[in-house]
């Protein structure tokens, strides 16, 4: 677009723009969108060279006759009359918990099936967070034996779930 074409565009927006926004704003309730009304305008002013080289007042009438015919197009569209504006958020809800229940009734389950010593290795470590040398001290046995109790429990425990579906 040759430099004339944009100081002409810039002075329609100057001496129009405010105007334009301000009948915008009043036929659409929103100023956001009164604003992309204009911008709508004034860009297809801007495709069209010949209304920029009217007269003021008859730019001025165009612009005002596409804003107008902007809003009534939106309005029209299907997209506003599926559209529902509001302030008021729907509610987040509250978190689905039900995944985590089930895993903590299948990692029971699995737990349960463990023999007595494959199972007190097992809470002892992973869920007390005890060291292999505190289960060796409290239980009173070899660090070797609690290591193997502990290799194999996970062995059993890997089977057992899956037996139940859970891993592959």
């Amino acid at each position: 677009m040759p430099t004339d074409q944009s100081e002409l565009l810039r002075a329609i927006h100057d001496a129009h723009g405010p105007a334009l926004l301000r009948f915008a704003l009043r036929l659409t309730g929103d100023y956001t969108f009164a604003q992309d009304v204009v911008q709508e305008a004034l860009l297809r002013a801007w495709k069209r060279p010949a209304i920029l080289e009217q007269s003021d007042e008859s730019a001025r009438a165009w612009l005002f006759t596409v804003v107008r015919n902007i809003i009534i197009d939106d309005r029209r569209s299907a997209r506003h009359a599926r559209e529902i504006l509001t302030d008021n958020l729907p509610d987040s809800g509250i978190p689905d918990r039900t995944d985590a229940m089930l895993d903590a009734w299948v990692l029971s389950d699995a737990l349960a099936s463990l023999s007595i010593e494959h199972r007190t290795a097992v809470v002892s470590a992973y869920y007390l967070g005890q060291s292999v040398a505190e289960i060796a001290r409290l239980n009173d046995l070899p660090e070797g034996t609690v290591k193997s109790r502990l290799h194999y429990a996970l062995r059993a425990m890997r089977i057992a779930l899956q037996e139940r579906g859970v891993t592959q």
